[in-house]
């Protein structure tokens, strides 16, 4: 006969089973508080154009800066809601979130000619290359 594991009824601890189950690891998605940002990049002779997909924020907390060539794109979520019954909270939730995207561009950008746009949780950005300086090859005389 082959031997069976057995149960010690004894051992069962209701309360240490149950706050077992409550300790379990919280399961977090990124995306539930912080925006991601997704971004579309095209080059033309003269400017480049960015596409960034950031959806519900507001475009006050949106947040472009240039240096250079260098582009940073930053997001912050900021978010309440309260569910009420007779005036007792029953549930609140809070989301708060920033997230930054940052890229270089092949040449420098003219940031006093940049335009940006945020329109349906798409912020569009028009950001015209600086006039590179022309060189010129001096002859020795």
């Amino acid at each position: 006969m082959k031997d069976s594991p057995t149960r010690d009824l004894l051992a069962f601890d209701p309360i240490d089973d149950a706050f077992r189950g409550f300790l379990r690891p919280w399961r977090f998605e990124f995306a539930e508080g912080s925006p991601q940002i997704k971004l579309d990049l095209s080059e033309h002779d003269d400017s480049y154009v960015v596409k960034a997909e950031i959806p519900g924020v507001r475009k006050e907390d949106i947040d472009v800066r240039i240096d250079g060539n260098q582009v940073t794109i930053s997001a912050e979520v900021k978010k309440d809601k309260e569910e009420r019954k007779d005036g007792r909270v029953l549930r609140s939730e809070r989301q708060y979130g920033f997230s930054s995207r940052t890229f270089t561009l092949a040449s420098s950008v003219d940031e006093t000619k940049s335009d940006a746009k945020y329109q349906n949780g798409v912020l569009e950005l028009k950001l015209p290359k600086k006039s590179t300086p022309s060189s010129k090859r001096i002859t020795i005389s």
